[in-house]
């Protein structure tokens, strides 16, 4: 019998765990190869999420938990649960119940074949996000998968079911600003990916935001691309180039006619601060990947773990 792991990160999911365990042990009962293992991760919750857990692991002895001494993300609570799993194969899944555990046995079986070394899935609709957050989502896939080497299927998300091989992979890869979609591009492995339709959370409110969700996206770019070190490049050399152009002009013109004087101090401003704040954006691009290093040469750890059942 194969023991498979499902590790469950949770922020402030009181009212979605109750929901979750019922729903996922049903379509376990279908598949009795394998011994089923839950790893829940509570990342710092604000509500009852940790006493919701302890239930659950008082009934089922299966059901473990990990709780943070405070918020540390969700890729923090995703490397912890890895790390945690002892599984032959591991799933990896939201709670809210938008990853439909009926896709479980599909996933199982298609590993079995020893073709693939994961099955991810990936929404085919966004139906019922808001117009904001779905465009930005998809506009992130295009620009990612342009900039950078490795490929994020569009669409897909976390839920996914591994080979241990797979898992041992991922949880190699130390760094501490962590972005899960791209790990798992670039650890490579044969992957196959099931398609379904969005579906909305069973309870409670989603925390990520639409400027959360945008931040993550700059750090999966800045992770996993140097097209922004790049671009900078690019704009210092285009300035750079245009200036000794001007210069040129300026002194050209001033031999030909000496006592020609050059107006326009308005537009010398406009660009003195079009080329300064270039310089800025510069910087801050520079200045980004410096602050990534920055926290990965002190080695802080990637959680820190106040309870673990």
């Amino acid at each position: 019998m194969k023991k498979l792991s499902l590790v469950v990160p949770c922020f402030n999911e009181q009212e979605s765990i109750p929901l979750f365990y019922p729903a996922v042990q049903k379509v376990l009962a279908t598949m009795p190869e394998v011994k089923p293992e839950y790893w829940f991760v509570d990342d710092g919750s604000k509500d009852g999420t940790l006493s919701e857990l302890k239930k659950l692991h008082e009934q089922d002895q299966a059901v473990h938990y990990i709780s943070f001494s405070r918020n540390f993300g969700k890729e923090a609570a995703i490397y912890a649960g890895l790390s945690a799993a002892t599984g032959d194969y591991v799933a990896l899944m939201d709670v809210d119940l938008q990853d439909p555990p009926d896709l479980l046995p599909k996933m199982y079986e298609i590993l079995q074949t020893g073709e693939y070394d994961a099955v991810g899935c990936r929404r085919v609709d966004r139906k019922g996000e808001g117009k904001v957050k779905s465009f930005l989502s998809n506009q992130f896939y295009k620009v990612i998968n342009r900039v950078s080497k490795v490929e994020i299927v569009p669409g897909a998300r976390d839920y996914r079911m591994m080979t241990r091989q797979m898992v041992n992979a991922v949880l190699a890869m130390k760094e501490y600003s962590r972005f899960s979609k791209g790990i798992f591009a670039w650890v490579g492995f044969k992957t196959k990916y099931l398609e379904y339709h969005n579906i909305e959370r069973v309870a409670g409110k989603t925390n990520w935001t639409t400027l959360k969700l945008f931040k993550y996206a700059m750090n999966g770019i800045a992770d996993f691309s140097q097209a922004p070190l790049n671009l900078a490049v690019w704009i210092g050399t285009t300035s750079f180039i245009l200036s000794i152009i001007g210069l040129i002009f300026v002194i050209i013109r001033k031999l030909i006619e000496p006592s020609s004087s050059i107006l326009g101090w308005a537009s010398t401003i406009s660009i003195i601060l079009l080329i300064g704040g270039l310089q800025l954006l510069c910087i801050g691009i520079i200045g980004r990947y410096i602050g990534k290093i920055y926290l990965q040469v002190k080695e802080r750890p990637i959680y820190l773990v106040k309870e673990k059942k």
